[in-house]
Protein backbone atom coordinates (compact mmCIF):
# COMPACT_ATOMS: atom_id res chain seq x y z
CA UNK A 1 0.00 0.00 0.00
CA UNK A 2 1.60 3.26 -1.03
CA UNK A 3 0.27 6.57 0.20
CA UNK A 4 1.60 10.01 0.88
CA UNK A 5 2.87 10.45 4.39
CA UNK A 6 1.18 12.31 7.22
CA UNK A 7 4.64 13.32 8.38
CA UNK A 8 5.08 15.27 5.17
CA UNK A 9 1.70 16.93 5.67
CA UNK A 10 0.07 15.30 2.65
CA UNK A 11 -2.76 13.47 4.39
CA UNK A 12 -4.68 14.13 7.56
CA UNK A 13 -3.23 13.58 11.00
CA UNK A 14 -5.25 11.99 13.80
CA UNK A 15 -8.45 13.85 14.65
CA UNK A 16 -8.21 16.82 16.99
CA UNK A 17 -8.36 15.80 20.60
CA UNK A 18 -6.56 12.50 20.07
CA UNK A 19 -3.13 11.99 21.47
CA UNK A 20 -1.98 9.26 19.11
CA UNK A 21 1.69 9.88 18.40
CA UNK A 22 3.06 9.98 14.88
CA UNK A 23 5.64 7.21 14.59
CA UNK A 24 7.58 6.76 11.36
CA UNK A 25 9.49 3.57 10.57
CA UNK A 26 12.54 3.55 8.32
CA UNK A 27 14.36 0.80 6.46
CA UNK A 28 17.34 2.83 5.34
CA UNK A 29 18.98 1.95 2.04
CA UNK A 30 21.20 3.73 -0.46
CA UNK A 31 18.99 2.61 -3.34
CA UNK A 32 15.48 2.01 -1.92
CA UNK A 33 14.62 3.38 1.51
CA UNK A 34 11.31 2.15 2.91
CA UNK A 35 9.19 4.46 5.07
CA UNK A 36 5.99 3.74 6.96
CA UNK A 37 3.42 5.14 9.34
CA UNK A 38 0.12 3.74 10.58
CA UNK A 39 -1.76 2.59 7.46
CA UNK A 40 0.76 3.77 4.86
CA UNK A 41 4.09 2.89 3.27
CA UNK A 42 6.26 4.53 0.64
CA UNK A 43 9.83 4.48 -0.63
CA UNK A 44 12.58 6.81 -1.68
CA UNK A 45 14.74 5.82 -4.62
CA UNK A 46 17.67 7.47 -6.32
CA UNK A 47 20.32 6.59 -8.85
CA UNK A 48 22.65 9.34 -7.64
CA UNK A 49 26.00 8.38 -6.13
CA UNK A 50 28.32 9.62 -3.43
CA UNK A 51 27.59 12.83 -1.58
CA UNK A 52 24.81 13.77 -4.03
CA UNK A 53 22.99 10.58 -3.07
CA UNK A 54 23.46 11.15 0.68
CA UNK A 55 22.27 14.74 0.39
CA UNK A 56 19.19 13.73 -1.60
CA UNK A 57 18.26 10.86 0.71
CA UNK A 58 18.80 12.89 3.88
CA UNK A 59 16.59 15.67 2.50
CA UNK A 60 13.81 13.33 1.38
CA UNK A 61 13.85 11.33 4.60
CA UNK A 62 13.88 14.57 6.60
CA UNK A 63 10.75 15.74 4.78
CA UNK A 64 8.98 12.53 5.82
CA UNK A 65 10.03 12.51 9.48
CA UNK A 66 10.06 16.20 10.40
CA UNK A 67 6.67 16.01 12.16
CA UNK A 68 7.27 12.63 13.80
CA UNK A 69 6.98 12.11 17.54
CA UNK A 70 9.22 9.03 17.25
CA UNK A 71 11.33 7.57 14.46
CA UNK A 72 12.24 3.87 14.52
CA UNK A 73 14.91 2.78 12.07
CA UNK A 74 16.22 -0.65 11.26
CA UNK A 75 19.81 -0.97 12.41
CA UNK A 76 22.77 -2.24 10.45
CA UNK A 77 23.08 -5.82 9.29
CA UNK A 78 26.60 -6.79 10.31
CA UNK A 79 26.21 -10.18 8.65
CA UNK A 80 26.76 -8.50 5.29
CA UNK A 81 30.44 -7.63 5.75
CA UNK A 82 31.08 -7.45 2.00
CA UNK A 83 28.23 -4.99 1.51
CA UNK A 84 29.22 -2.40 -1.08
CA UNK A 85 28.85 1.19 0.08
CA UNK A 86 29.10 0.37 3.79
CA UNK A 87 30.68 3.78 4.52
CA UNK A 88 27.87 5.64 2.73
CA UNK A 89 25.27 3.49 4.49
CA UNK A 90 26.78 4.31 7.88
CA UNK A 91 26.87 7.95 6.81
CA UNK A 92 23.17 7.89 5.90
CA UNK A 93 22.29 6.40 9.28
CA UNK A 94 24.31 9.13 11.00
CA UNK A 95 22.68 11.86 8.91
CA UNK A 96 19.21 10.65 9.90
CA UNK A 97 20.21 10.44 13.56
CA UNK A 98 21.66 13.94 13.41
CA UNK A 99 18.48 15.26 11.75
CA UNK A 100 16.44 13.77 14.59
CA UNK A 101 18.83 15.07 17.24
CA UNK A 102 18.80 18.63 15.91
CA UNK A 103 14.99 18.69 15.87
CA UNK A 104 14.49 16.93 19.17
CA UNK A 105 12.82 13.92 17.53
CA UNK A 106 13.42 10.80 19.63
CA UNK A 107 14.55 7.78 17.66
CA UNK A 108 14.96 4.07 18.27
CA UNK A 109 17.09 1.52 16.47
CA UNK A 110 15.80 -2.01 15.96
CA UNK A 111 18.28 -4.69 14.90
CA UNK A 112 17.29 -6.75 11.86
CA UNK A 113 16.87 -9.92 13.96
CA UNK A 114 14.65 -8.08 16.45
CA UNK A 115 12.58 -6.62 13.60
CA UNK A 116 12.05 -10.13 12.18
CA UNK A 117 11.26 -11.48 15.64
CA UNK A 118 8.65 -8.77 16.23
CA UNK A 119 7.08 -9.47 12.82
CA UNK A 120 7.15 -13.25 12.73
CA UNK A 121 8.29 -14.65 16.07
CA UNK A 122 11.51 -15.85 14.43
CA UNK A 123 14.69 -13.73 14.23
CA UNK A 124 15.90 -15.39 11.03
CA UNK A 125 12.70 -15.02 9.03
CA UNK A 126 12.97 -14.47 5.28
CA UNK A 127 11.98 -11.15 3.70
CA UNK A 128 8.83 -12.69 2.27
CA UNK A 129 7.79 -13.95 5.70
CA UNK A 130 8.07 -10.44 7.14
CA UNK A 131 6.06 -9.04 4.24
CA UNK A 132 3.38 -11.70 4.73
CA UNK A 133 3.26 -11.00 8.47
CA UNK A 134 2.64 -7.29 7.78
CA UNK A 135 -0.21 -8.18 5.43
CA UNK A 136 -1.73 -10.74 7.82
CA UNK A 137 -1.40 -8.77 11.07
CA UNK A 138 -2.01 -5.20 9.85
CA UNK A 139 -3.78 -5.61 6.51
CA UNK A 140 -1.05 -3.60 4.78
CA UNK A 141 0.02 -5.10 1.45
CA UNK A 142 3.37 -3.87 0.20
CA UNK A 143 3.86 -4.31 -3.53
CA UNK A 144 6.44 -3.61 -6.21
CA UNK A 145 10.20 -3.38 -6.14
CA UNK A 146 10.33 -1.90 -2.62
CA UNK A 147 7.86 -4.33 -1.05
CA UNK A 148 10.38 -5.76 1.41
CA UNK A 149 11.82 -2.35 2.31
CA UNK A 150 8.35 -0.98 2.99
CA UNK A 151 7.34 -4.06 5.00
CA UNK A 152 10.45 -3.73 7.18
CA UNK A 153 9.70 -0.04 7.73
CA UNK A 154 6.13 -0.92 8.70
CA UNK A 155 7.35 -3.42 11.30
CA UNK A 156 9.77 -0.83 12.74
CA UNK A 157 6.92 1.68 13.02
CA UNK A 158 4.52 -0.89 14.53
CA UNK A 159 7.12 -1.82 17.14
CA UNK A 160 7.46 1.87 18.04
CA UNK A 161 3.71 2.28 18.34
CA UNK A 162 3.55 -0.82 20.55
CA UNK A 163 6.40 0.45 22.76
CA UNK A 164 4.50 3.71 23.26
CA UNK A 165 1.36 1.79 24.25
CA UNK A 166 -0.55 2.16 20.96
CA UNK A 167 -0.41 -1.40 19.66
CA UNK A 168 -1.77 -1.48 16.09
CA UNK A 169 -2.85 -5.14 16.30
CA UNK A 170 -2.53 -7.98 18.79
CA UNK A 171 1.05 -9.28 18.93
CA UNK A 172 1.93 -12.73 20.33
CA UNK A 173 4.16 -12.66 23.42
CA UNK A 174 6.97 -14.33 21.48
CA UNK A 175 6.94 -11.43 19.00
CA UNK A 176 6.51 -8.74 21.67
CA UNK A 177 9.68 -10.02 23.39
CA UNK A 178 11.63 -8.24 20.64
CA UNK A 179 10.67 -4.86 22.11
CA UNK A 180 13.06 -5.42 25.02
CA UNK A 181 15.97 -5.69 22.58
CA UNK A 182 15.41 -2.37 20.79
CA UNK A 183 17.56 0.69 21.50
CA UNK A 184 14.75 3.02 22.59
CA UNK A 185 15.35 6.71 23.23
CA UNK A 186 15.90 7.49 26.92
CA UNK A 187 13.99 10.79 26.70
CA UNK A 188 10.66 9.15 25.77
CA UNK A 189 9.74 6.39 28.22
CA UNK A 190 7.46 3.58 27.12
CA UNK A 191 4.01 3.19 28.52
CA UNK A 192 3.96 0.48 31.18
CA UNK A 193 2.73 -2.84 29.81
Amino acid sequence: MTAMTPAAGMTTLPAAGTNTPLVVGLDLSLTSTGLAGPGWTTRIRTKARGDHRLNYLAGQIGDHIKQADLVVMEGPSYGHAALAGHEDMAGLRCLVRLFCHRRGIPYGVIAPTSLKLYATGYGRAAKGEVRSAVADRYGVHTEGAARYDEADAYVAMAAGMDWLGYQLAPVPDRCAAALAKVQWPPQMPAVAR
